[in-house]
């Protein structure tokens, strides 16, 4: 079979090449921009296209068949080509910032102009692809060579234009595995408060690229360093210098174990899963007592955890249905440590619930965090295909229909009882709808 990947990877570029001409063709510069030049300069395949253009939004309108208006008083359009959505922005200078976030005025400009504006210097690379050459007012490529993240001009004055480009700062260098220029880093520690004035919803979407498998712990721990991280989730920075049992925890403060979890996440891990991660073990802090002889305890952490975390996540408004997934992980993530000790029904209503797959996915994290032993998952694992292997106990052998028929009332009483039959099944005690109907037949004589 084919690479699908790739040929969408070959659409989106052949796309983007084609945009390009047609601009220079009708008389216009263009260039790519952002991202995707630095993305390709790294030898990855960009995700995007950007174009950067001499041509006034009317003109980009008359050129391109599709276009969407995105921000046409800062000349920025939205162009669709073949199924693919690219960003064709005139050239442009931007006048002071009032809201930290959008500029009080544009003006049209030259290439070179639009790149001193723009937030880092490895985003400011504009490539001709017709030509083949790189155009670089800001000295972005020595600091991709370097792999160095640094703001273009003054880094207070990038920061105030925009101030989620303190978070950004951050996220790119976890996701490129760079380092952030000493200075640039300083102004992000020094204005790490301004955050809180950027809206919530953009939070969240950096933070969803920082918490990614490949650069999750690394992202926690420049989070930290950056002093964002009491900003943005002061319930996660409450965890440093928690500290744990070294019986359980011999990795360390309640921190260290979530950092240590990070960096075990899978490849294909999810945002309920990671998201699971971070928010598990929120509620130490606050349930935390010594007792005797030194003792540390926890009571209850996990139900205040689940209270929290879905306050952490409405917060941050994340959609109801992945809020809802976490909090059920964090009530019941000490659950999963007794499995050994559980009789089969009970097992197999813990693999009915739709949340399992995560939760065992959490628990093997904890363990890999903790003691490093696996042999509670790995029975887990084990009954969970023996169970999968059961298609008879997958639904229940009657329904609420079925027992008033035989004469049971509605009301607690039919709960009751088909709950009582659902145990039995899971427990191996009764196999088909026969034996079902007989036993209830049995009870309400």
């Amino acid at each position: 079979m084919p690479d699908t990947s790739n040929l969408s990877t070959d659409s989106l570029k052949a796309g983007a090449l084609g945009l390009t001409k047609r601009l220079v063709k009708a008389g216009f510069e263009a260039y790519w921009v952002g991202g995707c030049v630095r993305d390709a300069r790294l030898g990855q395949a960009p995700s995007d296209y950007d174009i950067a253009t001499d041509a006034m939004p009317d003109e980009i309108e008359r050129l391109f068949h599709k276009t969407i208006p995105v921000g046409k008083q800062f000349g920025v359009m939205m162009v669709l080509e073949d199924g693919h959505e690219y960003q064709v922005a005139t050239f442009r200078a931007e006048g002071g910032y009032t809201d930290g976030r959008r500029p009080g005025s544009v003006r049209f400009t030259n290439a070179r102009e639009d790149a001193l504006r723009r937030d880092f210097t490895i985003n400011g690379l504009f490539y001709d692809p017709l030509a083949d050459e790189l155009h670089d007012w800001v000295g972005g490529e020595a600091d991709l060579e370097n792999r160095r993240i640094r703001t273009i001009g003054d880094p207070a004055e990038r920061f105030g234009e925009d101030r989620l480009r303190l978070l950004r700062a951050v996220r790119f260098a976890a996701q490129l595995g760079f380092e952030i220029e000493p200075g640039t880093f300083a102004a992000v520690q020094q204005n790490a408060a301004a955050i809180r004035e950027v809206s919530a919803e953009r939070i969240r979407d950096e933070l969803l690229k920082l918490f990614r498998p490949s650069h999750a712990a690394r992202g926690l721990d420049l989070l930290h360093e950056s002093r964002l991280l009491p900003e943005v989730l002061p319930e996660l920075a409450a965890t440093i210098g928690c500290e744990q049992l070294p019986e359980y925890h011999p990795e360390g403060d309640v921190f260290t174990h979530i950092r240590l979890m990070l960096s075990h996440l899978p490849a294909d891990a999810g945002t309920t899963l990671i998201w699971s991660v971070l928010m598990h073990d929120i509620a130490k802090p606050a349930t935390f007592t010594l007792e005797g002889e030194g003792r540390i305890r926890f009571l209850g952490h996990e139900k205040v955890g689940a209270t929290m975390a879905l306050e952490i996540m409405n917060r941050l408004r994340f959609p109801k249905a992945e809020s809802a997934v976490v909090k059920t992980c964090v009530r019941h993530h000490m659950q999963l440590k007794d499995a050994q000790q559980m009789r089969p029904a009970t097992l197999r209503k813990l693999f009915l619930r739709p949340t399992f797959p995560v939760e065992l996915a959490l628990h093997r994290l904890d363990s890999l965090a903790s003691s490093g032993k696996l042999g509670n998952f790995e029975f887990l694992e084990a009954k969970l295909g023996e169970f999968r292997d059961q298609p008879e106990l997958q639904k229940p052998l009657v329904d609420g229909a079925d027992l008033i028929a035989l004469g049971q009332a509605q009301g607690p009483g039919l709960g009751e009882l088909l709950g009582d039959i659902r145990n039995r099944q899971l427990a191996g005690e009764l196999t088909t709808r026969e034996q079902a109907l007989a036993w209830a037949r049995d009870v309400l004589g």
